[in-house]
């Protein structure tokens, strides 16, 4: 069954989107972080806190899943809003939101996607973000008298490896199974002083030389596509496994 543009729009919110000659290939941001929380799950260097960094890596996006009721159809370039182009006020309000739910589950976790999301932005862009900034500042400095030193001293360690793990998850989705074509990641995704690079075995199999994980393991993609109308053509999920 086929949706109109304007009953779909309100489905497709702040995806990664992968443009095709036909239309769109949609992936939900939160199903991106969930794929970013197996790749943390079977990381190779175990993190501590393990529970709540695992937690933060894979809720770090479910503030996104907020916005399923507003209008993400770009009227000028006549395309769904990706992550990359989604206006700044309402995902602002969804990050905020996003890290309020992770707070309710854990402290250390909202205090490390709350960092994650502070460091987006840069010197010229603070000025519209400072009140988002300013409340943060203020949720991680509350959230700190609650977790030991040690923990404390470990959120640099843990914030790295929240952002690779988003990496990661974001070459498999922005990119063709298959395929590195996306302009982000033409020297691999980097971790420290090293840069992971993506070697496709076929289109169900990718390893990443250096290998940061434990063991092989398998991640599903839902998926969505819609035509240039923004009606729905298709669902769906597939499966890539990640070598060990």
């Amino acid at each position: 069954m086929l949706y109109s543009s304007d009953l779909f729009r309100k489905e497709v919110e702040q995806l990664i989107r992968r443009n095709r000659k036909d239309g769109y290939f949609l992936i939900r941001q939160h199903d991106h972080g969930w794929i970013s929380g197996d790749m943390a799950d079977h990381w190779r260097q175990k993190p501590a806190p393990l529970r709540s960094t695992r937690l933060a890596i894979r809720y770090h996006d479910v503030g996104w899943e907020s916005l399923d009721d507003e209008v993400c159809w770009d009227r000028e370039t006549n395309r769904p809003y990706s992550f990359e182009d989604y206006p700044l006020e309402p995902k602002l309000s969804a990050y905020r939101r996003g890290i309020d739910r992770v707070e309710a589950m854990d402290p250390y976790a909202a205090v490390l996607c709350s960092l994650h999301y502070a460091s987006f932005f840069q010197e010229e862009h603070v000025a519209k973000a400072e009140p988002f900034l300013k409340r943060e500042k203020e949720r991680r400095e509350r959230l700190l008298h609650s977790i030991s030193e040690a923990d404390r001293k470990r959120l640099p360690e843990n914030l790295r490896l929240l952002k690779v793990c988003d990496d990661l998850s974001l070459f498999v989705c922005l990119n063709e199974p298959g395929e590195n074509t996306h302009p982000w990641f033409q020297k691999g995704i980097r971790w420290g002083n090293q840069w992971l690079k993506p070697v496709w075995e076929g289109a169900e199999r990718l390893r990443f030389e250096p290998n940061p994980f434990d063991q092989a393991f398998d991640i599903r993609v839902p998926y969505q596509v819609i035509d240039f109308d923004g009606e729905r053509v298709e669902t769906g999920q597939y499966r890539i496994q990640l070598r060990g």
